[in-house]
């Protein structure tokens, strides 16, 4: 999946689960500036971040990547 498209989803469903970068970040245990690189497209997602990402965000690998299955 392109970047920048991977990049607009998990912002997409940081907001529609109503939470800000801050509180996503600290969930994640990662820094404000690392998640805010994530949601620009300007940071490469590796597995550990994704996986982390979907844990936190109560959705699917597949679901945030928008593949079916």
């Amino acid at each position: 999946m392109e970047n920048l498209q991977l990049a607009a989803r998990i912002r997409a469903f940081r907001k529609l689960k109503g939470y800000t970068q801050q509180q996503l970040a600290s969930k994640m245990g990662i820094s404000l500036a690392i998640l805010g690189e994530i949601e620009r497209g300007n940071r490469y997602v590796d597995d550990q971040i994704l996986n982390k990402i979907s844990e936190v965000l109560d959705i699917s690998i597949h679901e945030l990547m928008n593949i079916s299955s």
